[in-house]
């Protein structure tokens, strides 16, 4: 039985390697071994950050929709309790852009959440 060599398979999986390791610097973009370890460490830090995206987001929501809050003399604690006593069931990034594009809306959603949080605590 002949040796087989992996001429075309060896090439082919080269050139899938190197062609996602495109626009990096140096050998990491013309060396397989090294673009094999610098594609292993990007696609660690692309998960991870993929999480950290959606933290981050929350955050800005939050911080928008305290300083929004706080323009209407209240705070965003206080504000979000009273949202949920009410009853309105917005999720943060949709306060945040009703903070934001439309403030007459939100002063409403303020008042509504001072009148049921002085409500439900006296």
């Amino acid at each position: 039985m002949p040796r087989v060599r992996k001429g075309a398979a060896r090439t082919k999986a080269r050139r899938r390697t190197l062609r996602k390791a495109r626009g990096y610097y140096g050998t990491k973009s013309r060396h397989k071994q090294q673009a094999k370890v610098a594609l292993m460490r990007a696609g660690r830090f692309a998960f991870r950050d993929r999480r950290t995206r959606k933290r981050d987001y929350r955050r800005l929501w939050i911080t928008r929709i305290t300083a929004a809050c706080r323009m209407r003399g209240t705070r965003y604690s206080v504000f979000m309790n009273g949202l949920q006593r009410a009853g309105i069931l917005l999720n943060r990034k949709m306060l945040s852009q009703i903070a934001i594009e439309d403030p007459s809306t939100f002063d409403a959603l303020a008042e509504t959440a001072k009148a049921n949080a002085a409500a439900n605590a006296a």
